[in-house]
């Protein structure tokens, strides 16, 4: 005990991908409890991060390093700062909802299944970790793997397909991303004498940024690329849908729940901080094109007539204001892309459990197939309503607080894409309202739906956290942004921009 509470960011991490492999010596019957058993015992040791991270304290905390690969100045070097604490918590949050909500879905090869999802934690959790890029691209390339696997084995008739297009795109930008790392650890070395992949060190590596194509603009698109194929940005967006309809239900939730949210982290850990000249340079491109994904995602979401796919869309909408968010460049701005981040990874999971929970019993997700399910199923509808008000930003909701404040700092920043993208949250609530109503009112005329059964205690027991966070969320957000906000300014003051909006406004008070 100890040990964890010396390395406990490396125990929380690697805990997952051990309880895997010691559960592949267990009855496969037994294979489900196990990995549920294991997800909560790493949830509830990832609350101790919480209660020892000072919002006041270093930047980064819980650090470890230690010596890996010396040759090429690679450390293995881990820590969290506000922001990570809160994506973790996010990722061991989901992991043991997730599991549980696949008891009745995955009757095949279930040791397998869950073992891959343990395995997938481990991946997920280092990345929010890393204090080396190198580190960060071995854990960012080990999420592939599982992810692969579990859409292209327990996936949809086209799960193939949706598996290895996942995994090109990935691999394509991180490709990239990997000769940028190693560029940066030769610049090292000419200024400073050493390579080294360290972040912090790479802090301190000046390069030319006057420019476009300059040696930053040309690294940060680097970056860039391999971020924005994760949140997914328009137009890189295409292998999202396939995945998400193609995927079981579990993958769905993981893939929006964190997955995509490794592209907005990306940004903050890495691109922001190492390009600042070219983050300023490249500003607007990235505000029009989150402006565009967002009206654009809300258009296509809107004609479709497959549930799973209208809320795959919704997610290149939603993930679109995460960019315009954090591309402001202020503090209101970037602390909304950040909880806009969190509100996305519980509500749209929260859909895609009840669009699965569904498909389970008609197997079906085509919204024609549904109506008047309010008279059936009260229990799954009143769950429904509260995740769809969630998504549509309801004042009251965790949806309306990120919202409100990436446009708020948005306008700040460009208001002309300020009031594109508001347009956004009106499209928003027409195509999930739409849906709402189509599934769960009007005549109950299919007398498939007339056998359908509420929610059972198992689906209950996975629904109620999600729902509970949505309220919590939308109702106490101070509680979240005590702990990120120092990380937020931190992160603004070594891009620079506080210290220019500062000084712009000092000159404004003289005039």
């Amino acid at each position: 005990m100890e040990w964890l509470n010396a390395h406990l960011l490396t125990g929380l991490t690697f805990l997952p991908l051990l309880w895997a492999l010691m559960g592949t010596l267990l009855p496969a019957k037994s294979s489900k409890h196990w990995a549920f058993a294991g997800s909560l015992l790493v949830f509830f040791l990832s609350i101790k991060l919480y209660f020892g991270y000072d919002p006041n304290g270093a930047e980064f905390q819980f650090l470890e390093v230690a010596e890996w690969i010396p040759g090429l100045g690679v450390k293995y070097s881990v820590g969290m700062d506000g922001i990570s604490l809160w994506l973790l918590l996010l990722t061991t949050f989901l992991s043991p909802l997730v599991i549980l909500g696949s008891y009745h879905s995955v009757e095949e090869r279930e040791k397998e299944y869950y073992t891959l999802l343990l395995a997938l934690q481990t991946g997920m959790m280092g990345a929010f970790i890393s204090l080396d890029t190198f580190l960060f691209y071995v854990f960012w390339e080990a999420m592939l793997i599982p992810m692969y696997f579990l859409i292209g084995i327990w996936g949809g008739k086209d799960r193939v397909y949706a598996a290895m297009k996942f995994f090109v795109f990935t691999m394509v930008g991180s490709l990239l991303m990997l000769v940028a790392i190693f560029f940066l650890a030769y610049q090292h070395k000419l200024q400073f004498g050493s390579f080294s992949t360290a972040l912090l060190d790479l802090y301190r590596v000046k390069l030319d940024g006057s420019g476009y194509f300059s040696t930053q603009g040309l690294l940060f698109l680097a970056f860039a690329l391999a971020f924005a194929i994760k949140v997914p940005l328009f137009p890189l967006h295409t292998w999202l849908p396939d995945a998400h309809v193609q995927a079981p239900t579990a993958g769905s939730v993981i893939l929006a729940g964190v997955l995509l949210k490794m592209g907005g982290y990306g940004f903050i850990r890495f691109a922001f901080p190492l390009f600042p000249q070219a983050v300023a340079t490249y500003q607007h491109l990235f505000m029009v094109l989150g402006s565009v994904a967002i009206v654009y995602g809300a258009w296509v979401a809107m004609v479709q007539p497959d549930m799973k796919k209208l809320v795959a869309y919704s997610s290149v909408s939603h993930m679109g204001y995460v960019v315009i968010g954090l591309f402001s460049l202020n503090a209101i701005g970037v602390t909304g892309s950040v909880y806009q981040m969190l509100n996305h990874g519980i509500s749209t999971p929260a859909l895609f459990l009840l669009v699965g929970m569904l498909y389970e019993r008609r197997h079906t997700k085509e919204i024609k197939e549904y109506g008047g399910i309010t008279k059936v199923m009260p229990l799954f509808a009143a769950a429904f309503m509260i995740a769809t008000l969630s998504s549509v930003a309801l004042p009251g909701t965790n949806g309306f607080v990120g919202e409100f404040l990436i446009l708020l700092g948005t306008w700040k920043a460009n208001p002309a894409l300020a009031v594109l993208a508001t347009t956004g949250v009106i499209f928003g609530a027409v195509y999930m309202l739409w849906m709402f109503q189509r599934v769960m009112f009007g005549p109950l005329d299919n007398p498939e739906n007339k056998k359908l059964k509420d929610l059972s205690p198992r689906e209950a027991f996975v629904l109620l956290p999600l729902m509970v966070a949505i309220v919590v969320m939308g109702v106490v957000p101070n509680f979240f942004f005590e702990k990120m906000e120092t990380s937020v300014n931190k992160l603004l003051e070594r891009t620079g921009k506080l210290e220019m909006v500062a000084k712009n406004q000092s000159r404004k008070d003289e005039n």
